[in-house]
């Protein structure tokens, strides 16, 4: 079976500019998909691509990610009323820093290349520009392209306008360096694709012959939604990003985790390498077992081991432990600190009453009610029973001095930071 069979048999397929691209994949290709540094750090929005390219590496091909220092200057036009706020110079550099540190943790060096598309641009002057390149673009087929047409009425400047140029201009550049025949992207890219493979044929004295041997292709995504229509990714508290520092391990698991019983066996095929046999077995016992919740569980540790590693994970599953039996004191204050942080967390005083401090995280509703939990035996503090009315929280038994965990019953716990 080669690349493209199981991209199609996990759904990952929606376009392809050329049939022959089949039997072109069973031998070695050299694959690229673009990353504009639009942000400090990758979301979950760019895991397809990054599991895409992660697709051709292990099965032999060559994978290049293209860090968009130029493009990103610029930015592709969206299907959005108004026009991308531009970041300076300095911004778009700093981001692509990041982003291409957090890329390499992805691949194997050894076998792919990470590359930034300002190298081969900033030199070229705007005459070159126009005569070299912009010279192979009809303003009739630009127009043409869905993302610019959503803007006619609304306008687009000339800068968004010259953005499939200069994606056309990096795939000339990467057939030309490194003999790359293949360019990915989401389904909105595909008017970009084309651009490119057309800037190769117009300026390499290419023929459209099938049997010719650095022929180009282009192959798109399709967008992954939600059952119910909407966009994978968005959530109330914002993006989710790969930045354990923007978004802590445990609420990365949790997102993948809550995942509905009507998504996750197609996210398993989407963003895990598992075999599909094994996500029909995990898809007869959602059928049969639902509660269990087993095909989350195996997603959430899947997709969380390929962005934070087995470690996080291991310590991910410390976390859940945790929570379920209170017992903070298993844990160091740096993974406390690491990986609570998708927990909600209450501010104490120190010094402060445990009835007081039941009351104020609303594990209990009154200075009565909490009594009666105290007495009851349901109370933990930091794993351990209390059952003494007058107990007072302070710095000596705290973790590190500030950290908390007090637990009622077997579900209901609250995470306290001691100031």
């Amino acid at each position: 079976m080669n690349v493209y069979n199981t991209l199609e048999n996990r759904g990952l397929i929606k376009q392809i500019t050329d049939e022959t691209i089949k039997d072109r994949l069973n031998n070695p290709i050299t694959v690229y998909c673009g990353f504009d540094p639009t942000a400090e750090s990758l979301h979950i929005g760019h895991l397809l691509p990054i599991i895409l390219l992660k697709h051709f590496e292990k099965m032999g091909h060559t994978p290049i990610a293209v860090i968009g220092g130029a493009t990103g200057c610029i930015g592709d036009p969206s299907f959005k009323a108004n026009e991308r706020q531009l970041n300076s110079y300095d911004t778009v550099v700093k981001y692509s820093k990041s982003l291409t540190e957090q890329i390499s943790k992805f691949f194997d060096l050894d076998k792919a290349h990470i590359v930034n598309n300002m190298s081969w641009t900033e030199n070229i002057n705007i005459i070159d520009f126009l005569r070299d390149y912009g010279k192979n673009f009809t303003i009739n087929n630009m127009i043409a392209k869905d993302s610019v047409a959503s803007r006619m009425e609304t306008g687009i400047s000339f800068t968004e306008f010259s953005y499939p140029i200069l994606q056309a201009l990096d795939f000339k550049h990467l057939y030309e360096k490194y003999n790359c025949q293949l360019q990915i992207g989401g389904s909105d890219q595909w008017g970009n694709i084309v651009g490119g493979i057309d800037l190769i044929r117009k300026t390499r004295d290419y023929q459209i012959d099938e049997k010719i041997k650095d022929k180009v292709y282009g192959i798109t995504v399709p967008l992954i939604k939600k059952s119910d229509g909407t966009k994978f990714g968005k959530t109330e508290g914002g993006a989710i990003w790969l930045n354990p520092e923007k978004t802590s391990p445990y609420e990365f698991y949790q997102f993948f985790y809550n995942t509905s019983d009507l998504d996750v066996i197609n996210y398993l095929k989407v963003f895990t390498f598992i075999e599909i046999s094994e996500i029909t077995e995990l898809e007869n016992d959602l059928l049969i077992n639902p509660k269990a919740r087993n095909a989350q569980k195996k997603l959430a540790q899947e997709v969380t081991k390929f962005v934070h590693g087995d470690q996080i994970l291991e310590s991910i599953s410390k976390v859940s432990e945790i929570l379920f039996t209170g017992k903070l004191n298993e844990l160091s204050i740096n993974e406390i600190e690491t990986n609570f942080k998708g927990i909600k967390k209450f501010t104490i005083e120190k010094n402060i009453t445990l009835i007081d401090a039941l009351i104020n995280s609303k594990l209990a509703s009154s200075k009565r009610e909490a009594r009666e939990f105290l007495k009851a035996g349901s109370i933990l503090v930091n794993g351990i029973k209390q059952n003494d009315e007058h107990f007072v929280l302070t710095n000596d038994i705290a973790i590190g001095g500030k950290y908390l965990m007090i637990k009622r019953g077997k579900k209901k716990y609250a995470f306290m930071e001691m100031i």
